[in-house]
């Protein structure tokens, strides 16, 4: 077992009305491995009571992030991070203002609302109400929840959110992964490029996965998306292609 000091650490972070449940898989693989230390905390007002982010703000989403990349620096050698959607923004956050090792971002909402596949995925939902049938990765019954429950305060917080935390990308000098799900009917193939453009870093590489939804780790590609983040993470930067 290495000593504490040199544990590798990485901080997941969840999405919008979401739980670690969306990162769960990365997080179990990451796990896995020697001397690493995987922390994804539930962001205030989250989880399974979606009525519970009324009163939840987006400074205490940013302030919980801080605090867990500060408990992990404190015990491990290296950090890195890794967001999802709105988690994909407090990482952008995070990667400009503190010691990050390595970025990755996933369907990262520095833009949101893709209308052309949010139509198609209205319209499966229209025919799952009236067949039951439904791909394996639409979940359906997950976004109809989500919609239905989530409080007209907390999307005003994701907004204020995404409008605080953008610029920042332009500030991230570190080696970073961005992938994005083309059939992702909440965030558009925008939002990855905006990201990729302004990122500044020498080391930064755009992979488009052609089958994903929004939720990325729960789709036909899961298994693709997690071998290029281990690879991304475990290579050195001089073994990973450079994209500029």
């Amino acid at each position: 077992m290495k000593e504490a000091m040199d544990l590798i650490g990485c901080l997941c972070i969840h999405g919008f009305t979401g739980d670690p449940w969306e990162v769960e898989p990365i997080c179990q693989e990451l796990q896995k491995l020697d001397g690493w230390l995987v922390y994804s905390p539930v962001l205030p007002g989250h989880g399974k009571e979606l009525s519970a982010l009324k009163g939840a703000t987006y400074e205490e989403w940013v302030y919980t992030v801080e605090v867990a990349f500060e408990e992990l620096q404190k015990r491990c050698t290296d950090v890195y991070v890794i967001g999802f959607s709105m988690g994909g923004m407090l990482a952008t956050y995070i990667a400009a203002r503190y010691s990050v090792k390595k970025l990755v971002l996933l369907n990262a909402a520095a833009y949101y609302f893709n209308p052309k596949q949010f139509l198609k995925d209205m319209i499966a939902a229209v025919r799952y109400h009236f067949t039951g049938n439904q791909e394996e990765d639409q979940l359906i019954d997950l976004y109809e929840k989500k919609f239905r429950e989530t409080p007209f305060a907390a999307l005003a917080q994701f907004l204020q959110l995404v409008q605080k935390t953008k610029p920042y990308a332009s500030k991230i000098r570190v080696p970073t992964l961005i992938i994005q799900g083309e059939m992702d009917g909440l965030v558009p193939m925008k939002s990855a490029y905006h990201l990729y453009d302004i990122i500044e870093s020498d080391e930064k590489e755009l992979i488009a996965m052609k089958r994903s939804r929004h939720m990325i780790f729960h789709g036909y590609e899961a298994e693709e998306v997690i071998n290029q983040i281990k690879d991304f993470l475990l290579e050195s930067s001089q073994e990973r292609k450079k994209t500029t």
